[in-house]
């Protein structure tokens, strides 16, 4: 007999969207409550994305939980399981594995928005394009950009070292329009607004 846990019930707007997003929805939806412990959520975001790995399509689903004090993420995928080789693993061979991680909104570092606009000639206002990158940093992981220096003299040929940027993009999410729906894409902006609004309180 399997052990159950009681894990708190999330609210009914974030339980539809991990259900459209249709990957193992109560799992996901179980260890999403599993980590907000009874916060409760501002905001939310809940992001499909599909892949293909040879011949076999994979899934990964990845869930933004604002509260009052934390940044919760969830990812859930699903892989072969390596136990098939030895005989060891379930008939089907496929497991799915849900991690989360939670973070202060005190150490988020940054909200980075990239809109993609197609025709910005004939822009309509408000519309805010038909694709979003939304990008969020808190320090795990940093990017390092590094270009020759330069002194500015156009014959100089002298190394001059090297200029470079340290950025923090420890998840980006893109959300399209066209591939995800306007909802989805409204969506996105929402909890890109209310995150960015809570760092500053």
């Amino acid at each position: 007999m399997k052990r159950t846990f009681d894990v708190p019930t999330l609210p009914g707007d974030l339980t539809d969207a991990i259900e459209r997003a249709g990957y193992y929805p109560a799992l996901v939806a179980d260890v999403v409550s599993a980590a907000l412990a009874g916060e409760d959520v501002l905001s939310h975001l809940v992001h499909l994305e599909t892949t293909f790995d040879r011949d076999v399509i994979r899934r990964h689903v990845t869930v933004l939980v604002l509260t009052s004090s934390r940044l919760v993420i969830a990812h859930a995928d699903d892989h072969a399981d390596e136990g098939a080789v030895s005989g060891a693993s379930t008939a089907e061979g496929e497991v799915a594995t849900a991690t989360t991680e939670s973070i202060p909104l005190s150490a988020v570092r940054g909200v980075m928005l990239t809109h993609v606009v197609p025709d910005p000639q004939n822009y309509v206002p408000g519309s805010l394009g038909r694709e979003l990158t939304l990008t969020l940093g808190w320090g795990a992981v940093s990017r390092v950009d590094l270009l020759p220096a330069t002194c500015g003299e156009p014959g100089c040929d002298a190394d001059h070292g090297y200029d470079g940027t340290i950025s923090s993009d420890d998840i980006a999410l893109r959300v399209s329009a066209t591939a995800d729906g306007d909802p989805a894409l409204r969506q996105a902006i929402s909890f890109a607004h209310a995150l960015s609004a809570s760092l500053g309180e």
